[in-house]
């Protein structure tokens, strides 16, 4: 039996695959951690949309937050609560008691010296972690661009800084509406649905986009293997 004959029944009987047809093509460590990036970015999207952070103002030696219930997105016509979070310099909460606060409302855009649309009565409210802040019930009345405007002075005793707050609010259609009446960035009218976009609208092209990706990595590797 010549050697090429026993070297092809070693090979035979050894089970031994020819290296070419044991190649198998898997994405390398980049495109994996490409993978993993659009997932979060994914995921990041997904948790942010459609609650918003909450609103924080600085003036002197006092700090302001503004939350608006629910999840900052208060709808035209519903009534909505607000709370302020006053904190002085260091964390120190100050509550109603020791403020002598204000609440005015404006519908944007407003001119200098026009008296506010609303002023809500604050009351003591705890919230959170904070107890005894200002907080009022407010119902906006069409959908658009509201200022929220709060000002305090100590009262007798306390310790901090006149201070004047504003803080942008922007107010959705109601749930009972289809579509809306707004003003475009122009002043003109402009009709616009008030129905949101699910998430599962925004996160599914995401995806479907990560998956033809990962498809198109594989056979194209495949490919220059071959």
């Amino acid at each position: 039996m010549s050697p090429q004959q026993n070297r092809g029944k070693s090979c035979l009987f050894s089970g031994s695959i020819p290296t070419s047809q044991k190649q198998k093509h898997y994405p390398n460590k980049g495109t994996i951690k490409y993978l993993l990036f659009l997932s979060s970015l994914v995921i990041s999207i997904t948790n942010l949309y459609p609650a918003s952070a909450h609103k924080v103002e600085v003036a002197g030696d006092v700090g302001g937050t503004l939350h608006i219930e629910p999840n900052d997105n208060p709808r035209a016509g519903e009534p909505s609560q607000a709370w302020f979070a006053l904190t002085r310099r260091g964390g120190r909460v100050i509550p109603l008691s020791q403020c002598n606060c204000r609440l005015a409302v404006y519908a944007e855009p407003y001119a200098a010296g026009e008296p506010p649309l609303l002023e809500p009565q604050l009351e003591a409210v705890a919230a959170e972690r904070y107890q005894g802040i200002p907080g009022a019930e407010i119902t906006f009345p069409k959908p658009g661009i509201y200022e929220l405007q709060l000002n305090g002075k100590p009262v007798s005793g306390a310790r901090f800084k006149p201070f004047k707050f504003k803080f942008e609010v922007t107010v959705a259609g109601g749930s009972t509406q289809n579509t809306q009446i707004q003003r475009d960035v122009n002043g003109d009218l402009v009709e616009g649905e008030s129905q949101k976009l699910p998430i599962w609208a925004i996160a599914l092209p995401i995806f479907a986009f990560i998956a033809i990706l990962f498809v198109a990595l594989r056979g194209t590797r495949g490919g220059s293997g071959e």
